[in-house]
C-alpha cells in the first residue's frame, strides 16, 4: 500500500506524521481556482445569545480537530494547500522542520514524552483530544508559513484575488433589529438610538429589562425575542396576579412600583402640556389646531395634554372631537369636565391609561347672581404613579381697577375647592384644609385672570412698536399679577415662566390688531399658567408661549410645555383601570381619516388639472 493510505495513529510521533503529509498532500493534489462568493442574504432569524454563539464557535472548533484525525477528510484541504505550494517560494534558506515546529511537537510536552507506540494512553480520549489539538497547532505553523524539512517550499497564506466586499457584523437593518430592546447583547442600541431619535429617556427603555429583573436568564430572554414585535415582554407570574383595579402593595412588582416606573420613564420626567383659551362664546373653530396643540419648537410631542377653556364654545362637544382629531390616534381623552362654559380636557398617551387613578373633579361659582355660570373655576385632579396631580382653570372678575375682586376669586377657589375625595394624599402631613393646592404634589393653575396693566394705551403701544423683545419686559413692570405674586397675596408658592410673547389680550377678531374700537381697551397679559410643587426643582418649564395664528377670538391662546417629575407609587389607591371616552376617540380618528383623503383628492386634482389659454 502507498504511505499516504495508511491510517494516522494517535501513537504516532508528531515528526513522523508531519513527514507523511507532504507526500500525501502531492497524492491527492488537485488545483482548484479560489473565487470569493458574494455574502448570502440575511435571513430573518432570532438572534442568538451569547452563549448560543459561543457553543457555536467551540463546535465549530471540535469539527476541524475531528476532521484533522479522520485520513479520509484531509483530502478535503489538499487542493488549497497544495495551490498554496505553487506560489514563488520565499527567499531565503529553509530551516528544518524540527526548529520551526519546536514549540508545537511533542517533545516539549512532557505528557508525550511519557506516552510510547504500547503504552496505557493507546485508546485514552483525553490522550487523543491532546495529539488532536497538536496536529492542528502544526498544521497553523505550516499554513503561517513554517517550512518543511529539507529543500522543500514553505507554504503560503490563501489570498483572494480581489478584495471582499465590506460586511457589517450584522447584515439586519436597524429597522429589523428590534431585538436590541430586551437584549443586552447588542450593544450599538443605545448608540443608534442617540442619533437617531434623540431621546434616549423615552417611554421606549426596554434595555432596563436585563437590570431590573424583568428578564431573568438567557433562556427567557430567547423566549421573548422577536424580530417582528415591539411589545414588550409580559411574565407569566404578572398575568396570573396583576389587576388594573387593585394592585399588590408589595414594591416589587406593584404596577405603580420603580419598576414600572423605569421601564416607562427611564429619567422619570414626563411632559405636560398646559393651555388656556378665552374663546369669547363663538361658535366658529379654526380649521387647524396642528400650531395651537402641536407647535413645532418641541422635537416631541408631549405625555400630557390639559386644554382649559373659558366662555367656551356653545357645542362641547364639538371641541372635545375636534381636540381628538388633531391629536391622533396616539392620544385619548382620560377626562373632561365642565362648570358652564368653563372646560377642561385631559388627553394623556394611550399606553399610559393603565398607571392613572380614578379622576375626580369640582367645581367653584363666584358669581351666584349669574345664571350662566361664566366666572368661577373647575378643578380635575389624579394621581399618576406616585405622583398626585390638581388642573385648575379659572376666569376670574373683569375690570381694569377690580384687583381686590380677583384677590377675592382666588381666595375663595382655594377654600371651596373639595379636592381629592377619593384618591388619598400622596403627603397627608403638608397639607393644608384651607387651601386645595397644599394637597397635591404638583398644581397647574391657568385660565384668564383678568389682571391688567396699569399703563394707558399710548404708552403701551409705543413701547410694543419700538422694540417688541424689550417692550415685553418693561410692560411686565406694569403688570398687576407679577405685582401682587411679588406681595405674595395672591397664588402664594405659584411660579411663572419668564414671559416672552406680546399681551394676549384684546384683539380684532381675525386681525393681528389690537382693539380699535370706542374702547380702545389696553393690551393686558390677562391669559397666564401658573404652577406650584411640593418639592423643589420638580416642574422645569420648557416653553412659555401664544399661539398669534389663532384669530377667532379677541384673545389669544397661551400654552406652556413643562417637564415634571414623577415618583413611583403603590397599588393602595384606585385605580382609573384603563378608562377613556372611546366614542369621542372612534369619531376623532374617523374625521381625521377622511380629512387626509380629502387633502389627497385635493393634491391629486391640482396634479392632473391643465391650464388650457387661447391667444
Amino acid at each position: 500500500l502507498p504511505p499516504s493510505s495508511y491510517p494516522l495513529r494517535a501513537d504516532t510521533s508528531l515528526n513522523e506524521t508531519l513527514k507523511l503529509l507532504p507526500d500525501e498532500l502531492k497524492a491527492n493534489m488537485k488545483i482548484k481556482s479560489v473565487t470569493p462568493r458574494p455574502p448570502r442574504k440575511p435571513r430573518l432569524e432570532r438572534a442568538a445569545s451569547l452563549d448560543e454563539k459561543n457553543w457555536r464557535r467551540w463546535r465549530r472548533f471540535r469539527t476541524s480537530q475531528e476532521s484533522l484525525t479522520d485520513p479520509n477528510e484531509t483530502s478535503s484541504s489538499n487542493g488549497s494547500l497544495q495551490e498554496a505550494s505553487l506560489s514563488p517560494p520565499v527567499r531565503g534558506r529553509a530551516t528544518p522542520c524540527s526548529q520551526c515546529c519546536e514549540p508545537n511537537s511533542l517533545h516539549s510536552s512532557p505528557d508525550a514524552s511519557e506516552a510510547s507506540p504500547m503504552g496505557k494512553s493507546r485508546g485514552s480520549t483525553s490522550d487523543l483530544g491532546k495529539r488532536a489539538s497538536e496536529i492542528s497547532s502544526a498544521f497553523g505553523g505550516l499554513l503561517r508559513g513554517k517550512a518543511f524539512a529539507g529543500s522543500k517550499p514553505r507554504l503560503s497564506q490563501i489570498m483572494p484575488a480581489r478584495p471582499l466586499p465590506p460586511m457589517e457584523l450584522n447584515v439586519a437593518s436597524h429597522t429589523l433589529r428590534t431585538a436590541n430592546r430586551i437584549d443586552s447583547d447588542f450593544m450599538d442600541y443605545r448608540h443608534y438610538s442617540q442619533h437617531k431619535f434623540g431621546r434616549v429617556s423615552s417611554s421606549l427603555s426596554d434595555t432596563r429589562l436585563h437590570g431590573n429583573g424583568m428578564v431573568y436568564d438567557n433562556c427567557s430572554t430567547d423566549s421573548m425575542k422577536s424580530t417582528f414585535s415591539l411589545l414588550t415582554p409580559i411574565r407569566s407570574k404578572d398575568v396570573r396576579s396583576r389587576s388594573y383595579l387593585e394592585g399588590s402593595l408589595l414594591a416589587n412588582g406593584a404596577l405603580l412600583g420603580a419598576e414600572e416606573l423605569s421601564r416607562y420613564f427611564p429619567d422619570r420626567n414626563i411632559g405636560i402640556f398646559v393651555a388656556t383659551w378665552n374663546m369669547q362664546g363663538q361658535k366658529e373653530l379654526p380649521l387647524n389646531l396642528d400650531d395651537f396643540l402641536l407647535p413645532t419648537d418641541p422635537d416631541y410631542a408631549q405625555d400630557l395634554y390639559v386644554i382649559g377653556v373659558q366662555e367656551g364654545c356653545p357645542d362641547r362637544r364639538e371641541w372635545e372631537i375636534r381636540l381628538q382629531e388633531t391629536l391622533g390616534p396616539h392620544y385619548v381623552m382620560l377626562y373632561s369636565a365642565a362648570h358652564g362654559v368653563l372646560y377642561m380636557s385631559v388627553f394623556i398617551r394611550r399606553d399610559l391609561i393603565w398607571f392613572c387613578s380614578e379622576v375626580e373633579y369640582a367645581t367653584v361659582t363666584t358669581r351666584i347672581v349669574s345664571q350662566i355660570k361664566t366666572k368661577g373655576a373647575l378643578g380635575i385632579c389624579f394621581t399618576f404613579f406616585g405622583t398626585s396631580f390638581l388642573f385648575i382653570t379659572s376666569h376670574f372678575t373683569s375690570g381694569d381697577s377690580k384687583v381686590n375682586e380677583r384677590k377675592l376669586d382666588y381666595n375663595k377657589t382655594i377654600q371651596a375647592l373639595t379636592l381629592p375625595k377619593n384618591v388619598p394624599d400622596t403627603n397627608p402631613y403638608r397639607s393644608s384644609s384651607s387651601d386645595v393646592t397644599t394637597r397635591f404634589d404638583e398644581v397647574f393653575w391657568f385660565g384668564d385672570f383678568n389682571f391688567r396693566l396699569n399703563k394707558d394705551r399710548e404708552t403701551v403701544d409705543s413701547i410694543l412698536s419700538q422694540n417688541p423683545e424689550t417692550g415685553v419686559s418693561k410692560l411686565l413692570a406694569y403688570d398687576q399679577l407679577t405685582s401682587e405674586m411679588s406681595r405674595g397675596s395672591i397664588f402664594k408658592g405659584f411660579q411663572e415662566a419668564d414671559i416672552r410673547f406680546r399681551p394676549s389680550y384684546k384683539f380684532d377678531i381675525g386681525k393681528d390688531s389690537y382693539d380699535t374700537t370706542s374702547k380702545q381697551r389696553t393690551p393686558s397679559y390677562t391669559d397666564r399658567v401658573v404652577f406650584r410643587s411640593r418639592y423643589r426643582d420638580d416642574i422645569h418649564a420648557v416653553k412659555y408661549s401664544s399661539c398669534p395664528v389663532i384669530k377667532t377670538s379677541d384673545h389669544r391662546p397661551v400654552f406652556a410645555l413643562f417637564r415634571v417629575k414623577v415618583r413611583p407609587g403603590r397599588d393602595n389607591i384606585p385605580l382609573a383601570a384603563g378608562q377613556f371616552d372611546r366614542e369621542l376617540y372612534l369619531i376623532g380618528i374617523k374625521r381625521r381619516i377622511t380629512r387626509d383623503l380629502q387633502n389627497r383628492r385635493v393634491q391629486k386634482d391640482q396634479k392632473s388639472s391643465s391650464i388650457c389659454s387661447i391667444s
